[in-house]
């Protein structure tokens, strides 16, 4: 048999399988066509991974990192998979077409953003495909207020054109207009629910944070898998959760029993990040979570937010400039612990929330690499799967094939059922996509911190995607783009 590339002698762990042993991978036209030893195959192109784990490429589910750059420091973190789903986009088919023409290093698809039709609905900002839109008008109190039934009906109708344009889902971004009517949340839920998709919720305030909420953000999400049959998906409940995680895992957990399909994911960072002028940031609102202003660093300009007087400027003038927000203290182990819990809940899967590049200087062409040092974002962007599997391994003591799993086919398993293409991803088997990753696990750490958020992660060696070298011996190819668009 004639294959384009051979990845030989490596260690093979695939979580779909139970796979986990030295073993040869064979590819051709885009699939892993062969696994095992001594395979009878003519290579044009041979990988020694002698020393190294061959496994599937890593499954971001939610990352708002759209561009060539934000690609590129994911695939140096072990991805082949960027989805946004969390915010979604409006229209997809314009987001679609847009990244399709420029090009993607990795593949990429999009949800159906319920925040950005209600922003169009209620508020009149049309939407642009793009997520500029929503950062542009996120404090605009317009998009926030009670929808009346007509309005409701209107971003159904939005919402539903996106799915039938293959949306990959509903992202529903409740926790920056925390007052909505809780029916028009439900009804959201039930779309999605007769559509076959799931949605991806970051919730609204849990009742810890604001005993006046119309709905604990928890309870909300449970109630409408319960009522709706729809396939919940509970965005970073590591964030949104902060140090009342426990009781919010107790919630997700009972529902979970009860046969509701509710998911989570986290990131393993104790600060979070999304733009100054959200709701949440207002300053009357910092309080409830044990904030100040000096709590959050805007990026534009590195400064720690020196008084009430500034944020209330920042949020006037550049409402959607990224910040970076302390909610945990990562060199306490208590905190810690509640990082380590979300990660480690059952079945829960591990995702970036990548945030997108923000410059302190001249932006440069698109392409730009390596970056310069004008270029800033969230060090989750760049470092979130390698920082996971160390903390996997060495501090929650999982197997390699058990912290893979998280990271891989979990995300691949969370979506297949509504996404047909997602059941040849996260796998190492004859017939799946051929979206490898082969690294050191000596090596493999995450190097961004919060003062140098572009620091490429260690360990790759080489990462396939659709079987075509994005990194090659450890070396970024500059001109590869064989990412795919993943819609329904």
């Amino acid at each position: 048999m004639r294959v384009e590339q051979l990845i030989s002698g490596g260690r093979v762990v695939d979580p779909a399988s139970g796979l986990d042993e030295l073993a040869d991978v064979a590819v051709a036209h885009g699939s892993v066509v062969a696994v095992g030893s001594a395979l009878d195959v003519e290579a044009t192109s041979i990988v020694d991974a002698t020393g190294l784990v061959v496994t599937a490429g890593f499954i971001d589910l939610h990352s708002h990192s759209h561009d060539i750059a934000g690609h590129r420091l994911q695939a140096l973190d072990g991805c082949t998979t960027v989805l946004e789903l969390e915010g979604g986009l409006l229209p997809v088919d314009a987001a679609y077409a847009r990244v399709a023409d420029e090009g993607r290093p990795l593949n990429y698809g999009f949800s159906t953003s319920w925040g950005l039709a209600r922003m169009q609905v209620i508020a009149g900002h049309p939407a642009s495909g793009l997520m500029d839109s929503f950062l542009a008008n996120i404090n605009d109190p317009a998009w926030q207020r009670l929808a009346t039934d007509d309005q409701i009906a209107q971003m159904l109708e939005l919402l539903e054109r996106d799915l039938a344009a293959g949306a990959l889902g509903i992202g529903i971004l409740v926790g920056y207009a925390p007052l909505i009517g809780p029916d028009e949340y439900v009804a959201v839920a039930r779309l999605a629910s007769e559509s076959g998709v799931p949605t991806y919720t970051h919730s609204r305030e849990i009742i810890e944070s604001n005993p006046l909420t119309p709905i604990d953000g928890a309870e909300e999400i449970v109630r409408a898998a319960g009522e709706t049959g729809a396939h919940m998906h509970y965005c970073h409940i590591n964030s949104t959760s902060r140090r009342h995680l426990d009781r919010v895992l107790a919630v997700v957990g009972r529902a979970q029993a009860a046969g509701s399909r509710v998911t989570t994911e986290a990131y393993p960072y104790g600060a979070g990040s999304t733009g100054i002028g959200a709701t949440f940031l207002d300053p009357d609102r910092l309080d409830r979570w044990g904030l100040t202003p000096s709590s959050i660093r805007y990026m534009p300009t590195g400064e720690r937010v020196a008084s009430v007087d500034r944020l209330r400027e920042l949020r006037a003038s550049d409402p959607g400039g990224l910040a970076i927000i302390d909610f945990l203290d990562e060199n306490d182990p208590v905190d810690m612990g509640y990082l380590q819990r979300a990660l480690a809940f059952p079945n829960a899967v591990v995702a970036s929330d990548a945030m997108p590049l923000t410059w302190t200087g001249a932006k440069p062409q698109p392409d730009a690499w390596p970056l310069p040092p004008q270029a800033t974002t969230h060090p989750r962007t760049a470092g979130t799967f390698a920082r996971a599997l160390r903390m996997f391994l060495d501090v929650l003591d999982l197997s390699l094939i058990e912290a893979l799993e998280k990271l891989s086919y979990g995300p691949a398993r969370l979506l297949e059922d509504s996404i047909p293409a997602m059941a040849r991803k996260g796998r190492v088997e004859v017939g799946s996509d051929a979206d490898l990753l082969v690294f050191d696990p000596a090596t493999m750490r995450d190097r961004a911190t919060y003062d140098d958020s572009t620091r490429t992660s260690t360990g790759v060696q080489h990462l396939f995607v659709h079987g075509e070298h994005v990194i090659r011996d450890g070396e970024l190819l500059l001109d590869a783009r064989p990412g795919r668009a993943i819609a329904r």
